[in-house]
């Protein structure tokens, strides 16, 4: 079974990824931490990881679905061109990209908005002066879900989780999560 990659940059948000994660868990699917670089990612609640391979390493082949979380301030990751280019490739491989709160940034800096319904964690100012989103295709929604990319606001993160375990077409208890 391929693996989902889950993203992680300096001040991520650990909350934005606990329900998706534990649908991936319950659904059996393998995940594979993905850092920038090879050292530790200190999380926005103070949560230090040590990603299991950086960006260079991944190989799209095993890879079938991406997981980027929010984080802190966004605009470090402005220059990350590599971060783009997975995004660019996994999409054009058609892979499920599910982005949460300020990452739909990346996104949109990739290209791979373009022409699609999306929603995101900054306001309608910060979108319009970041010149990455094109505004007729946000929505003022929780969650969006255009094709295979799942897109939602940091306080979405449940629906978030299980839009991106549906995606993903996989078996889990959804009553779980919301009650």
């Amino acid at each position: 079974m391929k693996k989902t990659a889950v993203i992680l940059y300096p001040q991520f948000s650990e909350y934005e990824l606990s329900v998706a994660l534990s649908i991936l868990m319950q659904g059996n699917k393998p995940v594979v931490t993905v850092g920038l670089h090879h050292r530790t990612i200190q999380g926005e609640s103070g949560l230090t990881c040590l990603a299991d391979m950086q960006l260079s390493d991944i190989d799209s082949n095993e890879i079938d679905s991406l997981l980027l979380p929010g984080c802190m301030d966004i605009m470090t990751l402005a220059d990350e061109q590599a971060l783009c280019n997975v995004i660019i490739k996994m999409h054009a491989k058609g892979a499920v990209i599910a982005s949460i709160s300020s990452s739909p940034y990346l996104l949109a800096k990739a290209g791979v908005l373009k022409e699609k319904n999306y929603t995101v964690g900054l306001s309608l100012e910060a979108i319009k002066q970041l010149e990455v989103f094109d505004l007729g295709y946000y929505k003022d929604d929780l969650v969006v879900q255009d094709g295979s990319i799942i897109t939602a606001r940091g306080r979405g993160f449940i629906p978030f989780g299980i839009a991106f375990g549906k995606a993903l077409q996989l078996h889990f208890d959804e009553n779980w999560y919301l009650h």
